[in-house]
């Protein structure tokens, strides 16, 4: 993945009345050491990040991202971003983006230096990783035991269950363990056989004419890309439901997807031992409409 543009973002400069923040970007060469070693988000991964995928230099569904991202540094006790800012960091971001072609942005808000004034702030903006691939041919997922019961996010709010944080050794480690087995992916189950999510990637799953996701509790990281096949479903006449699913539902289902901002749509394959029909016609129109300016 080649990084085309990184800037660091004066978080000091917390006007919310301001709508213009020229000069409160710092642009800094994406190849140069920039983090400060003591940095929490390298100690500790103390921190909280989004990835927006680009379209053509258009980012998609940025609304939708600083809604997350403030979720989540409510969560972790981070200041709320200033949206203005953000958005302002994240067009000059696009730009360098290819003008054909897709890219991701990621949005990365640190505690910073133990101690330290402020948090820590930066954007990047590289070529993203070529999905055409999966987005057809889909991928085969094992369930994975989370290590918790559906109760844990309620009684342990602690955990920042449901926040976007930076400490990902356990999904990386999860996508290993997927790879172990002979898949591409994985979904997280709860220790009471309650479906969750993929390590990277929201759940949909189609039972008839209805779609269905995980209900987005503390446990649930709610997907922007879900939230916007959702609408685009509705919008075309279908039935969408949050609910509780169980495993035994999840083998039942008509069709499944794993989708997120730079993969998109994956139609899955198989689920453990089990083999899931795949609408090739449906997934198409899924990643038609995400590929769209929105």
């Amino acid at each position: 993945m080649t990084l085309r543009f990184a800037l660091v973002m004066d978080f000091a400069a917390r006007d919310d009345a301001r709508t213009d923040f020229e000069g409160t970007f710092a642009t800094i060469d994406p190849s140069a050491s920039a983090l400060n070693i003591a940095d929490l988000s390298a100690q500790r991964g103390d921190g909280i990040f989004e990835s927006i995928g680009v379209i053509d230099q258009h980012a998609q569904d940025v609304i939708l991202h600083l809604d997350r991202l403030a979720h989540s540094a409510g969560i972790c006790d981070l200041p709320a971003p200033n949206r203005a800012q953000w958005q302002q960091a994240v067009a000059r971001a696009a730009e360098h983006c290819p003008p054909v072609g897709e890219a991701v942005i990621k949005l990365i808000l640190s505690r910073g230096v133990e101690h330290g004034p402020s948090p820590t702030a930066w954007i990047t903006a590289s070529d993203a990783t070529d999905f055409s691939g999966v987005r057809s041919a889909g991928v085969r997922v094992v369930t994975l035991d989370r290590g918790y019961d559906s109760g844990v996010p309620a009684r342990a709010p602690w955990l920042l269950l449901g926040a976007k944080t930076l400490s990902y050794a356990v999904n990386m480690a999860a996508l290993r363990e997927a790879r172990r087995r002979g898949a591409d992916d994985a979904i997280f189950i709860t220790t009471d056989d309650v479906v969750l999510e993929a390590p990277t990637a929201s759940l949909i799953l189609r039972a008839g004419d209805r779609f269905i996701t995980p209900a987005p509790s503390g446990g649930i990281l709610h997907g922007t890309t879900q939230i916007s096949l959702f609408d685009h479903l509705r919008a075309e006449g279908y039935q969408m439901a949050y609910e509780e699913v169980s495993v035994a539902a999840l083998y039942r289902a008509d069709a499944a997807w794993l989708v997120s901002s730079v993969r998109l749509a994956a139609p899955i394959t198989m689920i453990d031992d089990t083999e899931l029909p795949v609408d090739a016609e449906l997934t198409a129109s899924f990643n038609r409409y995400l590929l769209s300016p929105r």
